[in-house]
C-alpha cells in the first residue's frame, strides 16, 4: 500500500479523497493554486504547496510542476481525482515513466478509453451497440461533410475530458462552424486537447451509466448504476441510484456490457461506463477512465467506499468481494450544488457569510465549503453534492426534500430552489423522466 499521496485537484474531490488516505493511514500532500490559499484541501493535508496563478493552465494542469513536486516529497502516488487532468494519457505516461503509480487505469488504457472515438471502436468491436459517429474532424469543411451523412441533430464532443464540457448540439447546418469552434477551444482550454469528433444525437433518452470496479488479476465487479438523465447543457444536476424504470433485463444487458468492456482492455480501478437507453435498446456513450463525481450515490447503495477501493486496486490489492456480495436495495439520489442563479443560471461567487449543513441518518454533503470562504470566478461552479439514501425511492425523494429544505448558504447564489423544483415534479416523482425534462421544468 502507498505511504504518500498526492492529491492533483482542489476543491471537494480533494477533500474526499484526503478523507479515505486518512482513514487508511495515508499520507497526503495538497497542491493548490494562489486562488486556493485558504481552500479547504490545503488545510486538511498533511503537506501543502502552492503551484502556480488561478488559471488551470498554470497551476492544476501544469503536468511537469505537479510531477516534479511529487519527486521532491516522496509521494509513490498521485490521485488526479476527476476533471483536470485524471484523463489526460500524457499525464499517466508521465507518471510511469518516473515511476509514480497514477490511481487510475495507466496511461495505454486511459489512451484507448478515454479518447472516446477510440472507445467507440472497441465498443463495437466487443458487440457493445453505439450510435452513428466520426472519426476525429479535422475541419470544420469535415464536420459539415460528416453532418450531412449522419444527419441532424448531431452533437460535437471532445475527445477528452468530461463533466459537461466540450459538448454542443447542433441540429441545423448554419449552427455547425460556430459550434465546432466553440468546442475546440473550449476543449483546449479545459483539457488541454482540442480534438473532437461528431455522433448523431438521441433526443428523449435516459442518460444511465454502470460504476465498475476491477483489479489487476482481471476481476471485475460491477458496483451499480445510476440515472443521470436531469442535465442542463449537457451538465448533470440530478443523479440518483440505481436508475428508475429500467427493466432488469435491460440492467443484465448493459452490466455484461460495462464488465466486458473492462475485460476487452485490461482495466485496473475504478471506472464508469455510460449509456444512453431509450425503451428497451440502450447505446454506448463513452467510459470515464476515472472516479466521477456522482460515485457518491452508488457509495450509498452498495456500502463499498469507492475512494478506498480506487486506491486499493491501483496499488495492486486484489478485490475480496464477489458479485453477489454487492447490495442493491436501498435508493439513493444526489443534487449538485452550484454556485449559481436560480433564475438565470447566471455564475455567482462571494463569501460564505451563513452556512448549514442537513443532518439526519444516511444524509451526507460532501463539500470544500465552510463559513467565510470565498468562492472565487477561476473554477467549475460546483460547490458540493447533497446526497440521501432510502429503503425505498420514495423515501428517498422525502428525505432530499427535508435535506433541501434544512440546507441554508448565504452569501452566494445557489440552485437549492431548482432542486426542490425537480423534487415536487410529476414526471421525476414517477422516475419515467428523460435527458429533456429541464426543459420542462425549469
Amino acid at each position: 500500500m502507498f505511504s504518500k499521496i498526492l492529491i492533483a485537484n482542489r476543491g471537494e474531490v480533494a477533500v474526499r479523497v484526503i478523507r479515505a488516505c486518512k482513514e487508511m493511514g495515508i499520507e497526503t500532500v495538497a497542491v493548490y493554486s494562489d486562488a486556493d490559499k485558504d481552500a479547504l484541501h490545503v488545510e486538511m493535508a498533511d503537506e501543502s504547496y502552492c503551484i502556480g496563478g488561478p488559471l488551470v493552465n498554470d497551476s492544476y494542469l501544469n503536468i511537469n510542476v505537479i510531477i516534479t513536486l511529487a519527486q521532491a516529497v516522496g509521494a509513490e502516488a498521485i490521485h488526479p481525482g476527476y476533471g483536470m487532468l485524471s484523463e489526460n494519457p500524457e499525464f499517466a505516461r508521465k507518471c510511469e515513466e518516473n515511476d509514480i503509480a497514477l490511481i487510475g487505469p495507466g496511461s495505454e488504457v486511459m489512451e484507448k478509453m478515454g479518447q472516446k472515438e477510440i472507445a467507440r471502436q472497441i465498443a463495437v468491436s466487443t458487440g457493445v451497440p453505439v450510435t452513428p459517429g466520426s472519426d476525429i474532424l479535422q475541419s470544420n469543411k469535415e464536420a459539415i461533410r460528416w453532418a450531412k451523412e449522419i444527419g441532424y441533430p448531431v452533437i460535437l464532443k471532445a475527445r477528452a475530458g468530461g463533466g459537461g464540457k466540450g459538448i454542443r448540439v447542433v441540429r441545423e447546418e448554419s449552427e455547425l462552424i460556430p459550434a465546432f469552434e466553440q468546442v475546440k477551444k473550449e476543449a483546449k482550454s479545459s483539457f488541454a486537447d482540442d480534438a473532437i469528433f461528431m455522433e448523431k444525437y438521441l433526443e428523449n433518452v435516459k442518460h444511465v451509466e454502470v460504476q465498475i470496479l476491477a483489479d489487476q488479476s482481471g476481476k471485475v465487479i460491477v458496483l451499480g448504476d445510476r440515472d443521470c438523465s436531469v442535465q442542463r447543457k449537457n451538465q448533470k444536476l440530478i443523479e440518483e441510484c440505481p436508475a428508475p424504470v429500467l427493466a432488469d433485463s435491460t440492467r443484465k444487458k448493459m452490466y455484461k456490457a460495462a464488465s466486458d468492456l473492462a475485460k476487452k482492455v485490461g482495466y485496473v480501478t475504478v471506472g464508469t461506463v455510460e449509456f444512453l437507453v431509450k425503451g428497451d435498446s440502450f447505446y454506448f456513450m463513452e467510459m470515464n477512465t476515472r472516479l466521477q463525481v456522482e460515485h457518491s450515490v452508488t457509495e450509498m447503495v452498495c456500502g463499498i467506499d469507492i475512494v478506498e477501493w480506487q486506491i486499493r486496486t491501483a496499488a495492486g490489492i486484489n478485490i475480496p468481494f464477489n458479485q453477489e456480495d454487492i447490495a442493491h436495495s436501498k435508493h439513493a439520489i444526489e443534487c449538485r450544488i452550484c454556485a449559481e442563479n436560480s433564475v438565470d443560471f447566471k455564475p455567482s461567487t462571494g463569501k460564505v457569510e451563513l452556512l448549514h449543513i442537513p443532518g439526519g441518518v444516511d444524509v451526507r454533503f460532501d463539500s470544500a465549503l465552510y463559513q467565510s470562504y470565498e468562492v472565487t470566478p477561476f473554477y467549475d461552479s460546483m460547490l458540493g453534492k447533497l446526497i440521501v439514501c432510502a429503503d425505498t425511492r420514495d423515501g428517498a425523494i422525502r428525505k432530499m426534500k427535508s435535506a433541501l429544505s434544512e440546507f441554508v448558504l448565504v452569501g452566494i447564489d445557489n440552485n437549492r430552489e431548482m432542486h426542490m423544483k425537480f423534487m415536487d415534479n410529476v414526471k421525476f416523482v414517477v422516475g419515467n423522466y428523460d435527458t429533456g425534462i429541464c426543459q420542462k421544468v425549469l
